[in-house]
């Protein structure tokens, strides 16, 4: 097995369980978990010059440019240099996977593939806990009580854009700019999509195909998941 530092990517719409596949795979695997929702939220608490400028456009209901979100992670990389790492909301766009490129060759790419009907049902239960990023949902992660983040004791939000009807231009978004991204880390060979409308159904086979890459730190027994699926 290779000894080379594994540079892998998620890509998924809103709703897809990116986050719990990505804390899966940090938890088994060792990789560090990367995600640009969290740097970002701390350039904005720690008061940076790029979390002034996000702040202002996020307060405007804009996305963050590439440029803004583009320096932000590059910057975390610097730090990753020895480091096997899973990026997670980056890159979103087709620009911010060329800038990527040319400081590193990405090896990995998870794509995570869910139904339009599903990923519209877990947005409409989804709810936040906004300093923190977590996420509920009230069908298969409710929080303890109704309404509260369960380390916090705060309220819980749901997002404008989770709601019923933003949902599904934000997705039919998320496909367009999306596209372009999918077709270029295809083209090199580094693409493998996993279907399906239960992540606990995708982990294994996203599990098998990471033990390929890399020898996980705590191994996990998925044959019971497969023999699962299989009946």
């Amino acid at each position: 097995m290779a000894s080379k530092l594994l540079r892998a990517v998620i890509l998924g719409p809103p709703g897809s369980g990116k986050g719990t596949v990505c804390q899966r795979i940090a938890k088994n695997f060792g990789l560090q978990h990367l995600s640009s929702g969290v740097f970002l939220r701390q350039n904005i608490r720690s008061n940076t010059d790029v979390g002034v400028l996000a702040k202002q456009y996020l307060e405007q209901g804009q996305l963050v440019p590439d440029h803004l979100i583009t320096r932000v992670m590059l910057t975390e990389l610097e730090k990753m240099q020895n480091q096997h790492w899973l990026l997670d909301g980056f890159p979103r766009t087709l620009a911010q996977a060329e800038a990527i490129n040319k400081i590193c060759d990405i090896d990995l790419v998870i794509s995570l593939n869910i139904p339009f009907e599903t990923l519209k049902d877990r947005l409409n239960t989804r709810w936040i806990h906004p300093p923190s990023g977590r996420v509920y949902n009230l069908e298969f992660n409710p929080p303890l009580v109704h309404g509260i983040d369960d380390v916090t004791g705060e309220k819980l939000i749901q997002h404008e854009d989770d709601k019923p009807d933003a949902v599904v231009s934000r997705l039919r978004q998320y496909k367009d700019v999306a596209k372009p991204v999918i077709e270029l880390y295809k083209s090199r060979g580094v693409l493998h999509t996993f279907s399906g409308t239960e992540t606990n159904k995708i982990w294994p086979y996203i599990y098998t195909l990471l033990s390929t890459k890399i020898t996980p730190v705590h191994p996990e027994d998925t044959s019971q998941a497969f023999r699962a699926e299989e009946q």
